[in-house]
Formats: C-alpha cells, sequence, structure tokens
C-alpha cells in the first residue's frame, strides 16, 4: 500500500526570471544579424507571453519527487524520484548574475549524456537553500531505502537457515533408513 507523497516546499522563482527571458531574446535576435528587424517586435509582444510563461512556472518538492511544471504554448510536467537524482550543480552567466538568478541543473542516474542535465530550473528564489533541501530529502529517502532492503536481506538469511535445517533434517531421516 502506498502513501501519497507530501509536498515538502514549493519553490519561487524571481520576478527577475522574466527580464532574463526579454533581454535573453533580444540578445539571439541580435546575434543572429538576421533577426535584428525582430527586435522590436520582440519587445511589444514577448511580454505577454513570458507573463503567461512565468504565471504558470511550479517546482515542488515531495517526499520521493521533484515535481516540475512549466510552459504556456507547449507545456512539459517532469517528475524525476529523489533516489535517481545524482547531481545538482549552479551555472551562472553574466547576464544570470546581474540579474541575481542562476540555474539549477538536475542531472540523474541513466541520463542519455555525459553532462547533459534532465532538467534545469532558472530563477529560483534561494536556490542553494532548496538544492539543499533536494540533497538532504534524497539522502532521507535513500537511506531508508537501504535499511528496507538490509531488513529484507536478514529476512532471506532466517529463511534460507530454516531451509538448510529442514533439509538437514531430511537427510538425517534419509540416512536412517
Amino acid at each position: 500500500m502506498s502513501t501519497k507523497a507530501k509536498i515538502l516546499k514549493k519553490a519561487e522563482f524571481n520576478p527577475r526570471l522574466k527580464t532574463y527571458f526579454l533581454v535573453y531574446g533580444i540578445f539571439m535576435f541580435l546575434i543572429t544579424i538576421v533577426g535584428i528587424p525582430f527586435v522590436l517586435f520582440w519587445v511589444l509582444i514577448a511580454p505577454v507571453f513570458i507573463n503567461k510563461y512565468f504565471d504558470r512556472l511550479e517546482c515542488e518538492l515531495t517526499t520521493r519527487s521533484l515535481r516540475f511544471k512549466k510552459g504556456f504554448l507547449v507545456q512539459v510536467e517532469k517528475t524525476i524520484p529523489l533516489d535517481k537524482i545524482q547531481d545538482l550543480t549552479f551555472k551562472e552567466g553574466p547576464l544570470l548574475k546581474w540579474l541575481g538568478l542562476s540555474i539549477l541543473r538536475i542531472e540523474t542516474a541513466g541520463n542519455s549524456g555525459a553532462g547533459v542535465a534532465d532538467l534545469s530550473l532558472i530563477g529560483i528564489v534561494d536556490a542553494h537553500v532548496f538544492r539543499q533541501m533536494v540533497f538532504d530529502q534524497r539522502d532521507l529517502v535513500t537511506d531508508n531505502k537501504s535499511v528496507s532492503h538490509s531488513n529484507t536481506d536478514e529476512n532471506s538469511i532466517e529463511v534460507l537457515k530454516e531451509i538448510r535445517d529442514i533439509m538437514l533434517r531430511i537427510d538425517q531421516k534419509l540416512n536412517q533408513s
């Protein structure tokens, strides 16, 4: 019987993330040269989509997993079991530092490529605290699994001992005949 996972922490996203998306888009249009004519269009239209995207950002740490939802036109929902998380790293470029933001990259066991993040969370408020909470909860989950495995191992050993004793008694009875 499984119990429902309890939400431990809902991550908040820094409103400066909106500025980051706007400036990042302008930068991308400018460096492509072909996109320069679209900068004005981006500046006028993007804030509407960025605000809707920002309003739909969700990330929560539960007792068993990390859940993330994002998207306006294309919605993505991802759940990562805590026992699969290998590493959480920070990435900060010049624009992110200027805005006081960081990217929290989550890498899991069995991901497709080395150094490839399974999930990147941009702009979490108190990201270092959130990262530590994820690590602490992951350690609790993995410690509980190892304890349950050791209990299972002890039970298996007891059953095997009983089987050995029964086999010895059968062997003795066969030898007496």
